[in-house]
Order: C-alpha cells, then sequence, then structure tokens
C-alpha cells in the first residue's frame, strides 16, 4: 500500500483530499497540520481511518521522521493572503522554510518520494489571460506571490521527482472557509471548486510519468470561467453578508490576481478532473446552506453594488 503525506491537512483542500484518497482505498494516509481547535475538530473524524499527527513544519525532527516513509508528498500547507501580506515573516517561514525542510528530508533520506506543491496562479501578476509560459512580471510588493514563486524555484531546483500545481481561486462553502474577497469586481476568473482541485491532487498520485518535473495550471475551464464580481454577487445570494467578509470586501488591497488560462486544458487531459461549473456550484451551495435570511438581507446593498464597473 502505497504511503501518502498531505500537508495542511485540516484546510478546506486538504480534507477533501482526505476523503477522496479514502475513498480509493489502497493509500495508507497520513495527515499534518497545526494543532488547535479547529482542525482537531476537523480531523477528528479520520482518526481511525488516518494518522493524524499535530505538528509544526518548521520542526525538522518531525519532517525528517515523517519524510522517511512516504511515496507521496501533497503539500498544501502555507498562508493565504491576505494573512500573506499581513503576516510578512509568518508566510516566508511556513511556505519557503517549511518546504526546504520537506526537500532536504527527500533528499537525505528518501530521494524516489515525490513531491506534489500546491503554488498559485497569482505568480502571473495582472493581466486577464496567462499561460505557464507567460513571464512573471511582480511588484516586490506582492509578497505573496513572490514567495510562491521563490518556493517553486528552490523545488525545481533540489528535487528529481515533483510537480507543482498552480491553483486559481478556490470557491468552496463560504461556511468552510473565508472567501477571497481581495480580488478587483471586474477581473476576469477562472477559479476552481474545492471539490476538482482536491480530487486531482489524488488522480496525479496515478500519472507520475506524464506529469514529474512539469508544472501546470489547475484551472476550472470554461465552465468555470466569469467576471469575479458577478461571481461573488451569485455568492452572496445564497450566503449572505458577514463582518469578516464585509471587512476584506472594502478594505483589504485588491491584490490577488485572477486570469483566464490559455492552457489550464493540459493538466485535465491528463488527469480527468473536472466536475462541475459556477451554475452546478451555486446549486450546490444552496443546497449545503440552510437559513441565514438577515445574513443575506444584509448582503443585498453589496450585491448592487457588485453589479457596477470597476473604479
Amino acid at each position: 500500500m502505497k504511503k501518502v503525506l498531505v500537508t495542511g491537512a485540516a484546510g478546506i483542500i486538504g480534507r477533501k483530499v482526505i476523503g477522496y484518497l479514502l475513498s480509493e482505498g489502497k493509500y495508507e494516509i497520513t495527515a499534518l497540520d497545526l494543532r488547535n481547535k479547529s482542525s482537531q475538530k476537523v480531523l477528528k473524524k479520520y482518526r481511525r481511518r488516518i494518522n493524524i499527527i499535530y505538528g509544526d513544519m518548521l520542526d525538522n525532527v518531525l519532517i525528517d521522521a515523517l519524510v522517511k516513509d512516504q511515496d507521496y508528498i501533497i503539500h498544501l500547507a502555507g498562508v493565504m493572503p491576505p494573512i500573506a501580506d499581513i503576516r510578512k515573516n509568518l508566510a516566508d517561514k511556513i511556505e519557503y522554510t517549511g518546504t526546504e525542510n520537506i526537500i532536504k528530508a527527500i533528499n537525505f533520506y528518501n530521494a524516489k518520494c515525490h513531491l506534489f506543491y500546491a503554488s498559485s496562479t497569482t505568480v502571473y501578476g495582472r493581466g486577464d489571460s496567462a499561460q505557464v509560459k507567460s513571464k512573471n512580471i511582480l511588484s516586490s510588493l506582492d509578497y505573496y506571490s513572490n514567495m510562491k514563486l521563490k518556493t517553486e524555484e528552490l523545488i525545481q531546483e533540489k528535487l528529481k521527482n515533483y510537480t507543482i500545481i498552480r491553483v486559481p481561486l478556490v470557491l468552496s462553502n463560504p461556511k468552510d472557509k473565508k472567501l477571497m474577497y481581495n480580488v478587483r469586481k471586474n477581473a476576469q476568473v477562472e477559479a476552481i471548486t474545492d471539490n476538482d482541485v482536491a480530487y486531482l491532487f489524488v488522480s496525479a498520485l496515478e500519472k507520475i510519468s506524464k506529469i514529474n518535473r512539469k508544472i501546470f495550471n489547475a484551472g476550472g475551464g470554461d465552465a468555470m470561467r466569469g467576471r469575479y464580481g458577478d461571481i461573488l454577487r451569485e455568492i452572496l445570494k445564497v450566503y449572505g453578508l458577514s463582518f469578516r467578509y464585509l471587512n476584506t470586501l472594502l478594505f483589504v488591497d485588491k491584490n490577488y490576481y485572477t486570469h483566464y488560462y490559455v492552457d489550464s486544458d493540459i493538466l485535465n487531459d491528463i488527469l480527468e478532473y473536472r466536475s462541475e461549473s459556477l451554475s452546478s456550484y451555486y446549486m450546490r451551495l444552496k443546497r449545503e446552506i440552510h437559513g441565514r435570511f438577515l445574513a443575506r438581507i444584509l448582503a443585498k446593498p453589496f450585491i448592487l453594488f457588485l453589479r457596477g464597473k470597476n473604479k
């Protein structure tokens, strides 16, 4: 039975990855995340079916011990914007130094281990469309994107077996994860759902020979494309408004870059991971979310605002 380590396992993608791995029934799964109330609540239901380790990516001894026996590592741990732009040192430690610790452990103990790294399509900077071959033009202030590129370069330089997946805006159930509101409302978006991106990583385990030592865009395709303001408006209609969303919508810099991906079909042709569209995603939200009548009423002014043009 092949062994898989999932870092950031309690995150929205991580928990979905675990679910798909379990459904395959042919992997020994180890989940790594920090110990807190949220992660313990999420991972508790898996405790008799997988190995759950609570620890820090900066703990060299722990990472060495975990990496020694793994066939695959699905590396999802990281800090997302806007936190990554506010707490730069934290993001750098978790993203770059944490990945560096994994790389050192692989090279010293387990050179055959394959690392799947979840990068970000924000590395392309501003623009309506992008592809892996696009030149990355970023400001020094684009800390999150620059840190992702720096980590990608480290992986390519130091490892023999890796796949870098640049993940775009991920749409999930808002009650499970804070939405990405630091996007310009008129930005072109090719998103992906939490279900599809999680299945992507699991499907990739069976296609190593076709994706080794390569970088891919994990776009959701034509069915997941639209203007961000329109997507957000539909989500607000279903879920309504909350204070944390209001805060990021109004006050956080709009520095999370989105695009249409010219080459996003390449990875789907290999892994066949796409199963959802924007329409099916909205329908799923309606089935999963109940109540929140007042929150939907409060969201109406912002729904009207999102119909306008970006400043």
